[in-house]
């Protein structure tokens, strides 16, 4: 075969831009998988090309260069999503995260800052098509190329391997549990169609409600509810305070740099007030409402979608701002945000909160993120619950912080603190400066609160959002500097561990609290404290003043069947088996770490949230 043949060959349509589109997968695929592109890669994404490439063979004729155009720009499009969902949320992005593409334009600073200029690579070909593509010579001879036909006895051959290459690449690793690996093994496009025909003819089966259960739920966790709960009414009559912190994670409490505390407010906080160091996030794809959804009723997230943009926002749900409501309670959300980002509404209403002061209320004046600045949240929220004070009833008032939000750009005057050179420009130094402010407008809110004599009126509860630094997003010079600040090799166990901090008035409580908590247990655990009973509200949490063991599945941003329990957090593998175990204490490898049985455990609690809420009555419009 001489060069012209070759040369002939390589600009056939099909081959062309097959070979663009592998460039393209290795990039997606050094970015996600940890092995990088590999022999495996060429076996299971090309066939898919060629089977997309057939089709235009077999279909087209006079604009065929443009239907490879189309193609190709669909196949980057998956291609560049997947690789930065991946940089924060850590899994692959389906068509379930696309639905939420309205949502990156209002997080537009957030999603730019996750994008590293190599990236864009996989665009370039595009812009050059397109330049070429205009020029008259080069058009013609595109059409010229589009007319010529394949010959069909090669094409049928080709597609046929390619189908049966896909096959034999999906249905031997259908069955595996942990999406990464999923995805390496069939392929990252094959993993797409697997998943979006799976979900189409797999429906999950409902578990009849009669057999969901407050005693289901608790023998699945292994636990008892006492007879007597310790501290049950210790604040009984008291407000409920809970504080929402954006993306705060544990980890930042204590400590210092050059001297200088980053959190100086909160570790007071922490030594004046009772302090659950093994707190963990329940959120998933839908971050910070789905903290909100979680706190507020204490049901697990849906599998693949916010539970703001979920049916579950059709049902009336049994919430904590019910529960008060029924036993006396004034109850209100104050978030600067407008109230329809992430659906807010919608959750408001199914939880059912009387009030909720969004951006309407709170005004754009001091602008950070995405709405008016902590200082303004605070010192606006104060006087609203000193009027909910001097009424007749209790309150349950819940305070959404927002200005430490991802990318964490602060403007220069909300600088609290010096940070080393070797921080400067990064992700992690960012973040630091952000959360140093974070805690400086909460140490104007503790002291309005104290002021006002709320502090004392008041049953006051802190807790993180969700994780802040996902190790997927940090760089290696990042990696050391982090692994330098808590003494260990940065993971799982650090980046989910949240801050869970209760102030009492009774002050009768144990200064630390080390057994594993969630999110979700922070509805009985406040509920029990009130003295307002919980017998009669399925809840998947538990009183963390009354328990000493846990189990919490971890939904999204790990693969499915992952979970934490008492010791560590368990990641799954293709099954349980080679599934591997995080221990709380240093992120280490930890053997026999955790049970088949709690991992079997895991899905039924899941499916039994799940069913539970979908079989509510419908919300009364």
């Amino acid at each position: 075969m001489n060069k012209f043949d070759i040369k002939n060959k390589l600009y056939k349509p099909i081959v062309l831009f097959s070979l663009v589109l592998l460039i393209k997968s290795a990039v997606a695929w050094f970015v996600v998988f940890n092995d990088g592109p590999n022999w495996s890669m060429v076996l299971t994404e090309i066939p898919f090309f060629i089977i997309v490439f057939s089709l235009i063979e077999w279909l087209a004729s006079k604009r065929k260069i443009l239907y490879y155009m189309i193609a190709n720009l669909l196949i980057t499009v998956i291609y560049f999503s997947v690789l930065m969902y991946y940089k924060y949320y850590g899994v692959i992005a389906t068509y379930h995260a696309l639905q939420q593409a309205d949502k990156v334009t209002k997080v537009g600073e957030s999603t730019y800052s996750l994008i590293a200029p190599y990236y864009l690579f996989i665009f370039v070909d595009i812009i050059f098509f397109l330049f070429f593509m205009f020029r008259p010579k080069y058009i013609a001879k595109w059409k010229e190329r589009g007319l010529k036909r394949m010959n069909r006895a090669v094409l049928l051959v080709i597609t046929a391997v390619s189908i049966g290459l896909c096959f034999f690449s999906i249905w031997p690793n259908h069955a595996s549990m942990n999406e990464i690996k999923k995805a390496e093994s069939m392929g990252i496009l094959n993993y797409e169609l697997y998943t979006l025909f799976a979900d189409t003819t797999e429906d999950e089966e409902l578990i009849d409600s009669k057999e969901i259960t407050q005693q289901a739920v608790n023998e699945l966790k292994g636990i008892q509810e006492p007879a007597t709960p310790q501290f049950y009414g210790a604040d009984k009559g008291k407000n409920l305070i809970v504080v929402q912190m954006e993306s705060f994670q544990s980890f930042l409490l204590g400590l210092t740099i050059d001297g200088q505390e980053i959190t100086p407010n909160l570790n007071k906080l922490v030594q004046e007030n009772t302090y659950f160091n093994n707190f963990y996030t329940n959120a998933g794809q839908g971050t910070t409402s789905d903290a909100e959804f979680v706190v507020n009723t204490s049901f697990y997230v849906p599998k693949n979608e916010p539970a703001t943009s979920s049916a579950y926002m059709e049902k009336s749900v049994p919430s904590l701002p019910k529960l008060l409501a029924s036993n006396g309670y004034d109850t209100a959300t104050f978030h600067t945000n407008s109230v329809d980002f992430w659906n807010r509404k919608e959750l408001y209403k199914a939880v059912g909160f009387d009030t909720y002061y969004d951006q309407a209320f709170f005004g754009d004046d001091d602008h950070i993120a995405f709405g008016a600045s902590d200082e303004v949240l605070f010192a606006k929220t104060v006087p609203q619950l000193s009027k909910m004070d001097a009424g007749d009833k209790p309150f349950y008032a819940m305070v959404i912080s927002m200005t430490a939000h991802h990318p964490y750009h602060m403007p220069e005057d909300k600088y609290k603190m010096e940070l080393p050179e070797r921080f400067e420009g990064t992700l992690l130094g960012n973040y630091i400066r952000a959360q140093n402010y974070a805690d400086y407008a909460m140490g104007q809110f503790l002291k309005e609160l104290k002021t006002s004599g709320l502090w004392d009126d008041s049953l006051v509860v802190f807790y993180g959002d969700h994780q802040g630094l996902p190790m997927y997003t940090l760089g290696s010079d990042e990696k050391e500097l982090i692994n330098g600040l808590v003494g260990h090799e940065y993971g799982y166990t650090d980046m989910f561990n949240i801050p869970f901090i209760v102030h009492s008035p009774s002050a009768k409580l144990p200064a630390v609290m080390d057994h594993t908590g969630g999110q979700v247990d922070i509805l009985p655990t406040v509920a029990n404290l009130l003295g307002v009973s919980v017998q009669n509200q399925l809840h998947f949490g538990e009183d963390l003043f009354n328990q000493q063991t846990n189990l919490l599945p971890v939904r999204h941003f790990l693969p499915t069947g992952s979970f934490i329990n008492d010791k560590s957090i368990y990641v799954t593998g293709d099954a349980y088996a080679d599934g591997t175990n995080y221990s709380q204490l240093d992120n280490s490898s930890l053997e026999g770490g955790s049970t088949e049985a709690q991992f079997d455990a895991v899905q039924r609690l899941l499916h039994l949230s799940n069913s539970y809420i979908l079989q509510l009555p419908d919300l009364e419009q």
